[in-house]
């Protein structure tokens, strides 16, 4: 890994494209924008599944749990 972004940074790429949401369960994983993926996330999380793990295809960037969640919390999306 790369090392971590901060939440500013991460907050400035939401709407940037690059980004692979990868988990056990799919065969091809999901990409789009930063926050396209970290809805989907949510929407596991919600569902009582493991979110999986997002990664910037380009520089491989990957999110902990808890920097996913912030960023849940800056879109307004409720943690549960």
């Amino acid at each position: 890994m790369t090392g971590k972004l901060s939440l500013k940074d991460l907050i400035e790429r939401l709407h940037t494209p690059g980004w692979q949401l990868v988990s056990e369960k799919d065969d091809k994983p999901d990409t789009g924008t930063l926050k396209e993926v970290l809805e989907t996330t949510h929407q596991r999380h919600k569902e009582n599944q493991a979110p999986g793990l997002i990664r910037q295809i380009e520089t491989t960037v990957e999110l902990d749990m808890i920097q996913i969640e912030q960023l849940w919390h800056h879109m307004g999306l409720p943690t549960v």
